[in-house]
């Protein structure tokens, strides 16, 4: 006889996935692996486009810098998520506010609500500037020079921003 499971009312969204693995044990894993493949590909098609005969050697040397910097970057974003999580709990008790009508939206569907929508696309531009800056640092530690460092940079910030903010979870 099979047992009928059932999950009543379960709210959480993408974002907040790896900050609890123990929830979700397959959830870091992939997220772990997702990015280094990301990270991987991204960078090395870059250094490709700039015609990098080192390419291999610069390969060795950035990819794990550029895959952890990556989720500090993504955490800096995080950061600015949690706060909107903190701020519509921090509402609750109390008479609807303006924050209550759309903080909702940021951790369920952010394109629910307009100011949701901007306060998510904030967090997704945070990381990005964070990850073009960090990124950039190290590539101009590891020989490029400052315009291959530049390009290089914002390629990894505008395809690997987390782009995943933006997905809507079912509430």
């Amino acid at each position: 006889m099979k047992r009928e499971v059932r999950v009543y009312n379960m709210i959480i969204p993408l974002w907040l996935l790896w900050l609890f693995p123990p929830l979700f044990p397959w959830g870091l894993p992939v997220i772990l692996l997702g990015n280094l493949a990301i990270d991987t590909a991204v960078l090395s098609l870059a250094l490709k486009a700039m015609k990098r005969t080192d390419r291999e050697q610069l390969m060795e040397h950035l990819w794990w810098r550029i895959w952890w910097r990556g989720f500090a970057a993504d955490a800096a974003g995080m950061a600015w998520l949690f706060l909107a999580l903190i701020l519509w709990e921090m509402s609750f008790g109390h008479r609807p506010t303006f924050w209550q009508k759309w903080l909702g939206f940021v951790m369920g569907d952010p394109f629910g609500h307009p100011v949701a929508l901007l306060w998510t696309l904030t967090a997704v531009a945070i990381a990005g500037v964070c990850i073009y800056r960090l990124d950039r640092k190290a590539l101009r530690s590891a020989g490029l020079t400052g315009r291959e460092a530049h390009r290089a940079a914002l390629a990894l910030a505008i395809i690997t921003a987390p782009w995943t903010f933006l997905i809507p979870t079912p509430m």
